[in-house]
């Protein structure tokens, strides 16, 4: 169902993951492929996907871009996320046309990536439910 799926692109790690709007259960769950990028804050899914879920805008955020410029974009949620056997929630920002698997939603759901394989995976310390610190 869930799986690591290597990406053909040096140095780039991708995750299939399920996404859904715990808003409204009956709607089916979505399988995106996801680059996972660590120096991503927030999760990204492109307008198509926000529509789909039918997700809410309910707030704007200001982003910084690759290149430096800055932009206002919608932020949308909650979002469901299901990876192995991990389940989290998060918000996102919508904009691009490839979604991002930001460091907010590994860190919720204890999730590494391994740069010398480019594979997203459960943290081993913690294999069958998700670590976190809450001091």
């Amino acid at each position: 169902m869930v799986n690591v799926v290597e990406s053909t692109k040096m140095g780039l790690s991708n995750a299939t993951i399920q996404i859904k709007n715990p808003k409204l259960p009956e709607l089916e769950a979505v399988e995106i492929e996801a680059l996972a990028d660590t120096g991503t804050v927030h999760m990204c899914i492109p307008p198509p996907i926000q529509t789909q879920l039918q997700l809410d805008s309910i707030d704007e955020k200001e982003v910084t871009l690759a290149d430096g410029s800055r932009k206002f974009v919608p932020y949308v949620g909650p979002i469901e996320l299901r990876y192995q056997n991990r389940v989290g929630f998060t918000g996102a920002v919508v904009m691009g046309d490839q979604p991002l698997l930001g460091a907010i939603a590994m860190e919720d759901m204890d999730l590494i990536v391994i740069s010398k394989t480019r594979q997203v995976i459960v943290n081993p310390d913690s294999p069958h439910v998700a670590s976190s610190i809450a001091k």
